[in-house]
């Protein structure tokens, strides 16, 4: 941690590009598939969120973790706020969400492999805590001024900046649950051919993978409310970027983008200084006011470029940010669709061909009706279904040309069924945890913690 403050400041804008060069990878044997997922931690017997405190709260599971599957500690201060093991993390989100962070990994057996010895872990770990996960979009029950707070300085300042800005940006950073894809790109035009493509196609993602009907204990007149949250969290550094589809799109392009997205923090002697609202262009000519005369480093603006939160982000990779988190099988199909997608040149080109005639208004109108209609939402005259079954094919053949077996012999694209079903009935799975409310259920939503438990 300590080397960070010894980083020599960044000499200009081209410092900023050059960090973004560094992902493109011409050697496609050397690209990666990661996958991050969060889930709500709850107690079983009461359907209570766990706290950061006591012997049956985060802190000691994460310690506990750490006891017995050898991970190594990440602390703030006196407490255990993350893991590692290798190239895999296990992170907290805002509200004690409990997020595992995948190794890049060569294929899809060994991402679905990789998830269920995490959920082993925890189910080993946890029945004696009495603790369990809920794999959904949007916490069904709870308030927000139930949820408990973990302890990370970067979200007590983002927690006091999101109200300035948004209605609903503390529901996103408390009360919602994401499951996430992040591939490379080998050289600048092809990220920025597969930024196009799954910008344009992250609706879909976001209707296929819709799980957050719930809130307060009821309806909340959405299938993602997940989606829907981000509409209004913080219009300066989400949605889906109109720029990205304009000539003379680049690393360049994007930094430029990214440099106006107003600050949170920077991070100094193990501590989070209030940045909020502040300028990164301040901070490159030395005139931070909480900083004076002090300039970024690269990990500066690494750090500041996780603090935007577009539909698909660029980093040194790309990051997938349009679905609902759902149960194992749906975990492994996203990082199966978009590497299918993506991954294929002759893929990328369908793909390209199915959204290229979509104007800003399109993918804007889209978006905006996806949360709420799903696989129904219209777009250039026909449904979001049939443009997901056209991307699901086409993710398909995809991944039988990547022709990456497991030890039985059989290939990645088993990985998509799940979302076939979806595609082909139409039907989210929030219509199906609608359905189940209102009929088995009895209108209770409390039975979606044992339905939609790992």
């Amino acid at each position: 941690m300590a080397t960070k403050e010894k980083s020599p400041p960044l000499e200009g804008f081209r410092d900023l590009v050059t960090h973004l060069e560094k992902g493109s990878k011409p050697d496609r044997s050397t690209w990666r598939i990661g996958t991050e997922h969060e889930k709500f931690a709850f107690y079983k017997d009461t359907l209570e969120p766990v706290p950061y405190e006591g012997e049956r709260g985060i802190g000691a599971l994460l310690n506990k973790l750490a006891d017995q599957f050898g991970w190594e500690r990440v602390y703030e201060g006196d407490k255990v706020i993350a893991l590692k093991q290798g190239m895999a993390s296990i992170t907290l989100e805002p509200g004690g969400q409990f997020e595992l962070s995948g190794a890049p990994l060569e294929h899809l057996h060994q991402t679905c492999a990789e998830t269920g010895s995490h959920l082993t872990q925890l189910r080993t770990i946890c029945t004696d805590m009495g603790i369990a996960f809920l794999g959904v979009g949007f916490q069904p029950l709870w308030g927000l001024d139930q949820i408990p707070i973990m302890p990370k300085g970067r979200y007590k300042i983002m927690r006091d900046y999101m109200q300035k800005v948004g209605r609903l940006g503390r529901q996103m950073m408390f009360r919602s649950c994401t499951v996430q894809t992040n591939l490379d790109f080998g050289s600048e035009a092809d990220m920025v051919k597969k930024f196009r493509v799954s910008l344009a196609l992250q609706p879909i993602a976001t209707a296929l993978f819709a799980a957050s009907p719930f809130a307060e204990g009821r309806l909340n007149g959405f299938l993602s409310y997940r989606a829907h949250v981000w509409t209004d969290t913080d219009p300066d550094r989400t949605g889906m970027l109109p720029f990205v589809f304009e000539p003379g799109m680049g690393f360049e392009r994007y930094a430029e983008w990214a440099l106006d997205v107003p600050m949170y923090f920077a991070y100094r002697d193990g501590k989070y200084v209030d940045c909020s609202g502040q300028s990164f262009r301040a901070f490159m000519d030395g005139k931070m006011p909480v900083l004076p005369g002090e300039r970024p480093t690269e990990k500066d603006w690494e750090d500041h470029l996780t603090t935007a939160f577009p539909e698909v982000r660029l980093k040194t990779y790309l990051e997938m940010r349009g679905a609902d988190s759902g149960p194992w099988s749906r975990l492994c199909a996203l990082p199966a669709f978009w590497a299918g997608i993506l991954y294929c040149d002759a893929a990328l080109e369908a793909a390209w061909s199915l959204v290229k005639s979509w104007t800003a208004e399109d993918r804007e109108s889209l978006r905006r009706a996806v949360p709420v209609l799903g696989l129904r939402a219209p777009v250039r005259g026909v449904k979001a279904q049939d443009i997901a079954q056209a991307a699901l094919a086409i993710a398909r053949q995809g991944l039988k040309s990547r022709a990456r077996s497991d030890n039985s012999g059989e290939d990645e694209t088993h990985f998509l069924m799940e979302l076939d079903d979806i595609a082909a009935s139409g039907v989210t799975p929030a219509e199906r945890l609608i359905e189940r409310y209102r009929t088995e259920w009895g209108g209770d939503v409390r039975p979606v913690f044992e339905a939609c438990a790992y």
